[in-house]
């Protein structure tokens, strides 16, 4: 009996000292807040799925197949991912710490695809051939010079065009 008294006892002493748990979302200290009531935590929980969305953008359609490469964001940053018919779910193809802006499908098999990846963010965008078979990835450009709006042609049907390097 005395055992179970000085364990009750001690709950009841900690609990006195530990901190409050706080119910309410509280501002960041650089903001001055006036006759704002106070959000309680369990609403701020229930509109988190609302304000955390996520969009697709289309990237570019399969020369030969109804598939597609679209440009989702996860985390920080854009990634390329495919989608192999109608409604059917997207398959993650780029995994960088910096976003991968661009992606065209080689235009008569589509047999790879050309994207456009920055490093950093220095801005000196590099472009890179990703072959759908093996998935290796390989750099296309010098990787020291400004890489921007390249253009795909169909002259050869198995040859990607690319405009010349921007020197800086």
């Amino acid at each position: 009996m005395k055992h179970i008294l000085r364990v009750i006892a001690a709950v009841i002493i900690i609990s006195c000292f530990a901190p409050a748990q706080n119910t309410t979302v509280a501002p960041s200290d650089n903001l001055v807040m006036e006759n704002v009531p106070a959000i309680p935590i369990s609403l701020s929980d229930t509109v988190d799925r609302y304000t955390n969305a996520r969009g697709a953008n289309f990237v570019s359609w399969h020369p030969q197949r109804r598939e597609m490469l679209i440009s989702t964001r996860f985390a920080d940053t854009s990634q390329i991912h495919r989608v192999l018919s109608p409604g059917a779910a997207r398959t993650q193809l780029t995994f960088y710490p910096d976003a991968v802006s661009i992606a065209r499908y080689q235009p008569a098999q589509g047999n790879f695809f050309v994207f456009s990846k920055d490093i950093g963010g220095g801005e000196f965008f590099q472009l890179y051939r990703f072959d759908l078979q093996s998935n290796n990835v390989t750099l296309l450009t010098d990787g020291k010079s400004r890489n921007t709006g390249s253009v795909v042609t169909r002259r050869r049907s198995d040859r990607l065009r690319f405009n010349p390097p921007q020197r800086e």
